[in-house]
């Protein structure tokens, strides 16, 4: 049976955390809006505002919501996180203020599960208090999202590696305490055992900036996406993170959950842009009758709508997989995710942005943050190409071919079934 109610605990929950952003989360996004602002330790007006708020999330119990207990969190499932995540979501703040920023949410996902004792008491710990900031140094400018065209390498020398190459678009490096780097250490071996991923801490010598790119409506010169060249980087053998060889598994157990999460707060977003169209349609007035008499702006909102609650119950249905334990099966789930969540919010927000007209590509609503995002989102984590072939595989493996020159509903061979079946039923009566 299919339920979509909520347990009344649950639900006060949910409450709670709906006014706490409201009051408390919204006004951060509007008083610190750089868009690195929630990682920048170094901004001491903003760390003396974002602390209280933390420490209140602590004493709710709701830090680390992704965390399960045995790391500190408090053990929601994935259908649970996603009412959660939703509200989220309609922040940029929010997830920092509740302890669930990525990207050191996934990377301190890959410390526990393949760090070393040291690692976490060193890494883990501090990244789950958000006391540091972590990096994950993958992407290459000429390998893009395809790791397996990546040239950064690593050598081991009996006991450290050695690092040489460049990677593009190192998220938050600049404000990292250590950064995850994934690196070819076997080349000549077969195309998805070849890398490996290492820990590389942020004042490592050899360890160079050469830019730092931001995304569109971004400062030219105040990005936080690095372009970085990693120059005989020595790191001791034990920074290795899982096996020799293993940088996709280690990978892949970060961007699975990673992608949902992203997904479950893209619902937020739309939702707030959604709830932006619907207050200036009531609110602005032309030709004599409001903009929500208009029959193009209610075709608009209730599209909007529609595509909304399909991608909600797809997620839904995608955290009830991980909640039972189908993490194999969810993977095409996942990939349908990611690429249904670039396009709702890209529908949306457009549409949003254009019914508040000047307003709506200005820099005075959040619409223009949430644009940039949904550029982003087309890419990160794999392009949304790729995860529709992965989809569109997945599904092949489960059908065949047709049986003979015609397809299976070739209905002439149909009929002939049929007749066949039927044929004393069919006779004609004496």
């Amino acid at each position: 049976m299919i339920d979509f109610k909520l347990d009344p605990a649950f639900e006060r929950k949910l409450e709670w955390i709906r006014n706490f952003v409201r009051d408390y989360v919204d006004p951060l996004d509007a008083l610190f809006d750089n868009y690195s602002a929630p990682y920048d330790h170094s901004d001491a007006a903003a760390v003396a505002a974002l602390r209280p708020l933390q420490a209140e999330v602590r004493r709710q119990g709701l830090w680390g919501m992704h965390l399960p207990p045995e790391l500190g969190g408090p053990g929601f499932g994935q259908v649970e996180l996603c009412f959660l995540n939703e509200i989220l979501g309609r922040t940029h703040w929010g997830p920092t203020v509740f302890g669930c920023q990525a990207p050191d949410s996934g990377n301190a996902e890959i410390l526990a599960r393949f760090g070393t004792d040291e690692h976490k008491e060193r890494y883990l710990k501090p990244l789950l208090e958000n006391e540091i900031v972590s990096c994950f140094s993958m992407t290459e400018v000429e390998g893009g999202s395809d790791p397996t065209q990546f040239t950064c390498k690593a050598e081991f020398d009996g006991t450290h590696w050695i690092i040489n190459g460049e990677k593009w678009f190192s998220s938050n490096a600049r404000f990292a305490e250590f950064l995850i780097v994934m690196v070819v250490t076997d080349p000549d071996a077969p195309i998805y055992d070849r890398m490996s991923t290492i820990i590389v801490p942020r004042d490592a010598l050899g360890l160079e900036f050469i830019a730092e790119p931001g995304v569109a409506g971004e400062p030219y010169d105040e990005g936080s996406h690095a372009h970085l060249r990693y120059t005989n980087v020595r790191v001791p053998a034990d920074n290795l993170l899982g096996e020799r060889g293993g940088g996709f598994k280690v990978a892949q157990s970060r961007l699975g959950g990673g992608r949902i999460h992203h997904a479950m707060r893209v619902i937020g977003m739309c939702e707030r842009a959604l709830d932006m169209m619907c207050e200036r349609a009531l609110s602005r007035h032309t030709k004599g009758e409001r903009l929500a008499d208009k029959q193009l702006v209610q075709v608009d909102i209730g599209q909007s709508w529609i595509e909304l609650e399909q991608f909600r119950l797809l997620v839904l249905r995608t955290a009830w997989m991980f909640d039972n334990h189908m993490e194999t099966e969810a993977r095409a789930w996942i990939a349908a995710c990611k690429v249904a969540c670039a396009k709702i919010a890209h529908d949306i927000i457009f549409r949003a942005m254009h019914m508040l007209g000047s307003l709506g590509v200005s820099n005075y609503t959040p619409l223009g943050r949430m644009w940039a995002n949904v550029l982003v989102m087309g890419m990160a984590d794999g392009p949304t190409e790729i995860h529709q072939m992965y989809a569109a595989r997945h599904l092949l493996r489960r059908h065949k071919p047709a049986p003979g020159r015609f397809p299976t509903d070739y209905i002439p061979e149909l009929r002939r079934q049929a007749q066949e079946k039927f044929a004393k039923a069919l006779e004609p009566a004496e």
